[in-house]
């Protein structure tokens, strides 16, 4: 089955537990402000020189604050052979108000 280049929120904490890989490609002092529990913190800048310790074997869902810059990654690393990538629309504001609400929103 092909990856859909894009996932709801609901979805995306159905894949985590099943194993998936969780890019969190927001700035430092947003992760602080919150962040989704075992998620990789890899800002969106330092992406390609993460390339190769990120999995090609693996479901690796991507998320930012609302959804766009993690598109931005999506696509840079289906770009780069990496054919098993999703964005997290809404980002971790949409997962803050539906599946985790003790998140702080900004």
């Amino acid at each position: 089955m092909e990856t859909p280049l894009e996932i709801d929120v609901m979805t995306a904490a159905e894949q985590l537990k099943t194993g998936a890989m969780l890019i969190d490609v927001r700035e430092a002092h947003e992760v602080a402000t919150c962040a989704i529990a075992d998620s990789r913190h890899i800002p969106l800048q330092q992406i390609p020189a993460h390339l190769n310790e990120l999995p090609r074997d693996k479901l690796i869902l991507v998320h930012c604050h609302h959804g766009g810059r993690s598109m931005r990654v999506t696509q840079f690393l289906r770009a780069n052979g990496f054919t098993q990538v999703s964005n997290i629309a809404g980002g971790i504001d949409t997962w803050a108000e539906l599946i985790d609400p003790t998140l702080a929103r900004y």
